[in-house]
């Protein structure tokens, strides 16, 4: 095989591995639960198909579900609508392994709100959508609270400028059995192959719970690899070791020493020197460290990235350096590696002021990788199982909401309150706030413009503002809450930050999930209701009258410095 001569030695230098890219996986699903916005209009195919879906799972069953609606009463109901579910399945992904997942109105439906549904278990199969007989095997499925996202049309024309005809399943996906993970052979030999999966078995050792060793040579051309249970939620990293993992493990250190050569002299080579670090283990470390202060910062960045895998301590104080006093997108990741380490009273304080710099990007990284350490400076709430509220004692006022993973809203800021005096009155008049200076803050919302309006007072500080709105009173927590969804949580908090009643900047996670169905199936043939990039573009929303530079989606294009952008 013609490879990189950094590769020379390799798994990847005499293998093809299949199974390596992630797959997008869809299916027609099924939403329950909305409030008049479903649509008992569809495709007669398409609604035959589901019928015929609902019958083979049991849905109304008068046997095993007595009393509940049965399959023709569900779609002839307007709380109910067909939907198109999409998602992305990790490369190598073992069984029960998560996966976000993107839901939107069927095409032919007449839906108009997807806002509060809730996903009934669906089948995802790769390749085309269609309702046929004939179906590929089923790779995964879904179900689970639908979360519309607030940013998602910032040039949409209902009343609160949302696109509530698609939303989210965060973390809603759920992988059926192990991807399967195979090496091909460029020239097949029975010998080769076995000495292919003891190379892998050396690094890879059987662990507790696997039926059999992590590779086996099923044939003079395949090997077949399981992901052990250790790796299981890291994927992506386990096939880049495998890949770079050598041939012949029992000369580490002159190995070691021939990539520190290598990638001196072409530094283009850094990203594939790293990972063989890694590969080789803790016996490359003395010749990692000698390239830590080396002065290109392409070989530099690579040892330091294997150093900080492989948790070296001599890496941090390299690292720090970086994370304080470097430029561009290398102190986020010198701080994303920081997190990455093991207990370290030194990372936890060097990273710690960061949370107050002026980088966004270092901000969030520090952020995410002080939370990833439970380090007590964040405080974390679950509301109502719905999602997590994290207050970040910071001088640096800012609410950073997610958009994939578990639903997340974060608080920065000392005693950040909501400014007052203020009147706010929003989603057609069933959200009011209110309040005067130094008084508690006045609430009044309506589920629909015709229900009885709820009317409570609540403190203003922003923290307890979010859970109030997200909590759902129970006996068991009968402290006051308005039950809503985690997206209106969010949008409630974003109109109040548009109205310009919260000193603070508004900063949402960067949506990667259209981008990553995108990259896998750019050409995808399923219709889809949000945006449709020109190739080549970066995958941003843009709000009215704004140029490519400046697109994020924020619902106030007049905002000043500070408005909302993707990460």
């Amino acid at each position: 095989m013609d490879v990189d001569p950094i590769m020379r030695g390799t798994i990847a230098s005499e293998t093809i591995l299949i199974g390596f890219q992630p797959t997008v996986v869809r299916g027609y699903g099924f939403v329950v639960g909305l409030k008049g916005t479903g649509s008992r209009i569809a495709p007669a195919e398409i609604r035959a198909w589901m019928l015929r879906e609902m019958t083979k799972r049991g849905i109304g069953n008068p046997v095993t579900s007595p009393g509940s609606p049965s399959p023709e009463e569900l779609l002839n109901s307007e709380d109910c609508a067909i939907v198109i579910v999409e998602g992305v399945i990790p490369a190598g992904a073992p069984r029960g392994a998560p996966f976000d997942l993107r839901v939107f109105a069927a095409p032919g439906t007449a839906s108009s709100s997807l806002e509060g549904g809730r996903l009934y278990t669906t089948e995802l199969r790769p390749g085309m959508l269609t309702p046929a007989s004939r179906e590929a095997k089923a790779l995964g499925e879904g179900k689970g609270p639908i979360i519309i996202n607030p940013f998602a049309d910032p040039t949409g024309t209902s009343i609160d400028t949302v696109n509530r005809m698609s939303g989210r399943v965060l973390g809603g996906g759920l992988v059926r059995d192990d991807m399967t993970i195979r090496l091909r052979l460029a020239t097949p030999s029975h010998v080769r192959a076995h000495l292919l999966a003891n190379a892998i078995n050396s690094a890879f050792p059987r662990e507790l719970g696997q039926s059999e060793p992590t590779a086996v040579g099923r044939t003079s051309e395949a090997v077949d690899v399981t992901v052990p249970p250790s790796w299981r939620t890291r994927t992506d990293r386990f096939v880049e070791l495998l890949r770079h993992t050598p041939l012949d493990p029992s000369t580490p250190e002159a190995t070691a020493l021939a990539i520190n050569r290598s990638v001196t002299n072409n530094p283009g080579a850094s990203g594939a020197a790293s990972w063989r670090w890694q590969a080789i283990g803790k016996k490359s470390l003395p010749m990692v460290q000698q390239l830590y202060s080396f002065p290109e910062e392409q070989p530099r960045m690579a040892a330091l990235n294997a150093g900080a895998r492989l948790d070296d301590p001599r890496a941090v104080d390299p690292l720090i350096e970086i994370a304080q006093t470097g430029s561009g997108r290398i102190r986020s990741d010198a701080v994303t590696l920081l997190g990455d380490m093991g207990h370290n009273p030194k990372i936890d304080a060097a990273l710690h002021p960061l949370l107050d710099d002026g980088d966004m990007d270092v901000r969030l990284a520090a952020y995410e990788a002080l939370r990833k350490r439970a380090h007590p400076v964040i405080q974390v709430t679950d509301v109502d199982g719905k999602f997590e509220l994290d207050f970040i004692d910071s001088g640096s006022p800012l609410i950073y909401v997610t958009q994939s993973g578990h639903p997340r809203i974060a608080v920065f800021g000392k005693g950040l309150e909501i400014t007052r005096p203020m009147t706010l009155r929003t989603w057609g008049g069933r959200l009011l706030f209110k309040g005067e200076e130094g008084k508690p803050l006045e609430v009044l919302y309506r589920t629909s413009a015709s229900a009885t309006a709820v009317m409570d007072e609540i403190d203003p500080s922003v923290w307890k503002v979010a859970r109030f709105l997200g909590h759902t009173p129970s006996p068991e927590r009968p402290s006051p809450g308005l039950g809503l969804t985690y997206s209106e949580t969010i949008s409630a908090l974003h109109e109040i930050w548009r109205a310009n009643y919260l000193r603070a900047d508004f900063k949402a996670e960067q949506d990667r999930l259209l981008a990553d169905i995108n990259r896998v199936e750019p050409e995808s043939k399923v219709p889809r209701p949000d945006f449709d990039p020109e190739p080549g573009t970066e995958l941003t929303e843009t709000a009215p009258d704004q140029s490519p530079e400046l697109a994020h989606p924020t619902l106030d294009a007049s905002k000043p410095s500070g408005d909302t952008v993707p990460r």
